[in-house]
């Protein structure tokens, strides 16, 4: 199997991560990893982990990591051929909080985006259209939804296929 980067991208409950799924178990050939970005552990964050965790093959492995995934990518050197990455909105949101600046954030997702280069993988990364909205009413909002635009920016252009969902409906784009 040829490696891939694949970006998949919509709004909230679009169909996203069900599609990477899908697309994920038509690509499998050996150990399919799920790499979950998301590191909140409030009551009602727990229930959505909860429901993604039982949206996947029980046969995948998970490995959970909201900062540092470059170095889980190089660790599954010849142990996986496909990773699914849920959700790069979640990293950059966890970078952000970490580092405090755009440039900072922007500069970890360019250096991720080399180690998938140069890994022998296929990622399929599921990332959330956060700029259509409202635009948000605080900084931070502000700062994150701008951050996530540029993050979305870099995946896109490093991808090799691109799907925006639109109501359950992957629309190929790239």
């Amino acid at each position: 199997m040829p490696k891939k980067l694949i970006l998949i991208t919509g709004g909230c409950r679009s169909g996203k991560s069900q599609y990477a799924i899908e697309l994920a178990k038509k690509l499998h050939k050996k150990t399919t990893v799920y790499l979950a970005t998301m590191t909140f552990k409030d009551a009602e964050m727990q229930e959505r982990i909860k429901a993604h965790q039982q949206s996947r093959p029980q046969e995948w492995q998970t490995v959970e990591e909201g900062r540092d995934i470059d170095t889980v990518l190089m660790n599954l050197k010849g142990l996986s051929e496909v990773v699914l990455i849920d959700c790069f909105t979640s990293l950059a949101s966890n970078l952000l909080l970490e580092l405090q600046e755009q440039d900072k954030v922007l500069g970890r997702i360019e250096s991720l985006l080399k180690v998938i280069a140069d890994s022998d993988l296929t990622v399929i990364a599921v990332t959330n259209e956060v700029g259509a909205g409202i635009v948000p009413d605080n900084k931070l909002g502000r700062v994150f939804r701008d951050v996530a635009g540029c993050v979305n920016q870099l995946v896109a252009q490093a991808a090799d296929e691109v799907y925006l969902m639109v109501a359950g409906i992957p629309v190929k784009i790239k």
